[in-house]
């Protein structure tokens, strides 16, 4: 039940990696529908790197961040955690990898191989985290912007690729707690193994009939004086 659960954590955890891999380069992030005739109406999205703006016609025009210091501080924060998950992510899956028990690699004893799939489960489970607050951080700016009655800038509402980073990072959190917990049920299925090995009690080599004839004959060359 163990490994089940081992290889169900393992492809969990990297469907969450692939999933915010997915969603760092993705477009819309926040999306806001500017209402006007039929000529000018349009649609603005943007994401950590760039702004894009689609006309009625289907025209879209997309332009960089012109620099990272006049961003806002969530921005460049959002950006640091995004990438800091993936790092994170593509660590724990390498040393999940390792830790596969259903992967030999060398004579890597059992223990060591749970000890590195926890180690990964960890890496999987700080992605998850990081992402997850980028996620909700980038969320929470635009909810603020949009509730708030003094704002006079664009109004943007949650893009669809807010809900596949928290999905993956729900997903990664989740893989990442599978891998630790079997780690737990390896070391206590080590230690029943330990004390169910069997007893071998020890041998006491008697003497052969051979051996005590030779003794009985050696004691019979001296006499009874001799041992007084």
């Amino acid at each position: 039940m163990s490994l089940a659960v081992e290889i169900f954590g393992f492809f969990m955890a990297a469907l969450g990696l692939l999933m915010l891999g997915v969603t760092l380069p993705n477009s819309y992030w926040r999306v806001s529908t500017v209402h006007g005739n039929v000529i000018t109406t349009n649609t603005i999205y943007e994401n950590l790197w760039y702004s894009c703006a689609t006309d009625s016609l289907g025209v879209s025009n997309c332009w960089d961040f012109p620099s990272m210091l006049a961003l806002s501080g969530y921005i460049q924060g959002c950006r640091a955690l995004m990438i800091t998950a993936i790092l994170l992510g593509f660590l724990g899956l390498f040393l999940g990898i390792l830790g596969l028990r259903c992967i030999s690699m060398g004579s890597m004893v059992p223990s060591t191989k749970a000890k590195l799939g926890a180690t990964g489960g960890t890496f999987h489970i700080l992605a998850g985290i990081c992402g997850m607050v980028a996620i909700t951080w980038y969320a929470i700016n635009i909810l603020q912007d949009f509730f708030n009655p003094l704002y006079a800038g664009t109004k943007y509402e949650l893009g669809p690729a807010l809900y596949l980073g928290w999905s993956a990072s729900l997903l990664s959190i989740l893989g990442g707690i599978c891998l630790c917990s079997n780690c737990c049920c390896a070391s206590k299925e080590d230690r029943v193994t330990r004390a169910k090995l069997p007893y071998r009690a020890s041998t006491v080599q008697m003497p052969s009939p051979a051996s005590q004839e030779e003794g009985d004959i050696s004691f019979g060359k001296y006499g009874k004086n001799a041992y007084v």
